[in-house]
């Protein structure tokens, strides 16, 4: 269960998942070179939006592909923040694909494909998680988040 996981946040502090529950969640694998990146300001806008109703976009940065991600979490977390306003929580750094695949994705992959299977197709691949801890949907990098806004409503 989601709840299960503690993860590092940007700063590398503890994050468990445990303070999340009854909460809707976005998570968001992200990467601040990446052509999707403009998607920061829409998933911050959800954030913005439905935050107060418990509702938390959680991004964790990524450099698997193509090296699109800064290598120190200070000039991520600086980037977001300059370029997109993001206030949700921004963990740290991880790898979501192969053997060395954080826990946290390998669990989230394992109950929701995409478009190559169990794998992360690209940054920006997107699970959203019900008040109970379950992944109810997973949605393509290529899906914007504006586009998939009724089904976070409709948990919320």
């Amino acid at each position: 269960m989601i709840y299960d996981f503690t993860v590092k946040d940007i700063s590398g502090n503890d994050f468990s998942f445990d303070q999340t529950r009854g909460k809707v969640l976005l998570i968001v694998n992200t990467a601040s070179k990446c052509g999707l990146a403009p998607q920061f300001e829409q998933l911050e806008s959800l954030y913005q939006e439905f935050k107060e109703q418990d509702f938390m976009v959680i991004g964790f940065p990524s450099g698997q592909f193509m090296a699109q991600e800064y290598k120190d979490n200070n000039e991520i977390q600086e980037f977001c923040q300059k370029n997109y306003g993001v206030t949700f929580p921004m963990m740290d750094k991880i790898v979501v694909n192969g053997s060395d695949a954080h826990p946290l994705y390998k669990y989230l992959k394992s109950q929701q494909s995409g478009p190559l299977g169990k794998a992360i197709e690209w940054n920006f691949a997107k699970f959203l998680i019900d008040r109970d801890g379950n992944v109810v949907k997973r949605f393509s990098s290529k899906k914007e988040p504006n586009k998939f806004k009724e089904e976070i409503e409709a948990l919320l």
